[in-house]
């Protein structure tokens, strides 16, 4: 089990300073969740970065799956697709593993 520096994320176990965020450390928060990264896990955690790049916010779960929907198609922008890759709350738990701020309106 890899150990992450507690100095680096918050009480809740989001990243303090986004730019420490790389691929192994998207590993390591993943393993911490028990979670281990497929591709399919990458293209939402990639399309998360990029959303936030943009709108500089995490999507709650509606925006997600419409971005998800959007550049992966329909089959993948289903609620259902992402429980399945990130159990519980897909937009808190793949923000987490992104690096990225907690979505603000999940609780």
């Amino acid at each position: 089990m890899t150990t992450i520096s507690q100095d680096i994320l918050d009480e809740e176990g989001y990243l303090l300073d986004l730019d420490n965020w790389n691929n192994k450390l998207a590993e390591d928060l993943a393993e911490k969740e028990n979670i281990v990264l497929t591709e399919a896990h990458w293209e939402i955690i990639l399309l998360l970065r990029d959303f936030y790049q943009e709108y500089e916010v995490s999507p709650a779960m509606r925006p997600l799956v419409k971005a998800v929907s959007k550049k992966l198609g329909p089959e993948k922008g289903r609620s259902i697709y992402l429980m399945t890759l990130f159990p519980g709350s897909p937009p808190k738990l793949a923000a987490k593993i992104a690096g990225l701020p907690k979505p603000a309106n999940c609780l």
